[in-house]
């Protein structure tokens, strides 16, 4: 089964916009995972940026307390996130670019060039049982160098294939791109999750792509609830992975 796993990113975003700094405020973020979790989410999604922009450190150790499936924390590869990582112990993190002038993450991890350091990493969340995810674009040599760190997921990204879906020879060439690279990730033995800019139109499109474990899905979800409530909107997203075949 095609499992969600809900990004509440969003959330703390609408709460940030009016209690910026002030160490409380509403939305709450975790009573939203919780909500998720009552819908039948499957995990929980938080990214933990070096800003602070709207998850806060506060939310993720509330997460690890309250929430009863599986927390993946998104995280940049640098000193102080790694260390709240290894302190916080999630079941998964997922490392991914980070720029701090961009609204939503751009593009993927360029492992290549950061393998050394992103196997480092990799070695540190191991001994602690936390299992690592790389969030890259699907390209064949991203692909190689993730499965010579040792990360046990990639999660592909996904961006590319959203933003052109509204052209349906780009959208092929990018859906053909997420094919390849999910094959060839599974060959290499990992597993393959998807993500960014996934919602309920293109979602049964994406379909297409083989071998997917897990799709983290953020804005999409929260924008729906505005209108339809949270409960509701993870239910109607969880309807249409049914659909899903692998």
């Amino acid at each position: 089964m095609l499992k969600l796993g809900v990004n509440i990113d969003h959330v703390a975003t609408l709460r940030e916009a009016r209690y910026r700094g002030r160490g409380f405020g509403e939305p709450n973020p975790v009573e939203a995972a919780r909500i998720c979790e009552a819908a039948g989410a499957h995990g929980i999604t938080a990214h933990l940026r070096e800003d602070r922009r709207h998850i806060q450190d506060r939310d993720v150790l509330e997460l690890r307390e309250k929430i009863e499936t599986r927390l993946n924390l998104e995280m940049a590869n640098v000193p102080e996130i790694i260390s709240i990582a290894l302190k916080l112990r999630p079941e998964i993190v997922c490392i991914v670019p980070e720029r701090r002038l961009e609204v939503t993450t751009e593009g993927g991890l360029d492992v290549i060039t950061a393998e050394k350091s992103l196997t480092e990493t990799r070695m540190k969340m191991s001994d602690a049982n936390i299992e690592v995810s790389l969030f890259i674009a699907p390209d064949e040599k991203q692909i190689q160098a993730a499965a010579r760190v040792g990360s046990q997921f990639v999660e592909l990204h996904t961006g590319q294939f959203a933003e052109s879906f509204s052209d349906e020879r780009k959208r092929e060439v990018e859906l053909q791109r997420l094919i390849s690279g999910a094959k060839q990730a599974h060959a290499f033995g990992l597993k393959v999750n998807a993500g960014h800019g996934l919602n309920y139109e293109n979602l049964p499109v994406l379909f297409r792509v083989p071998h997917l474990v897990e799709l983290n899905i953020g804005h999409s979800i929260v924008s729906r609830a505005v209108l339809a409530g949270l409960e509701t909107a993870v239910k109607e997203m969880l309807q249409v992975m049914e659909n899903y075949h692998g």
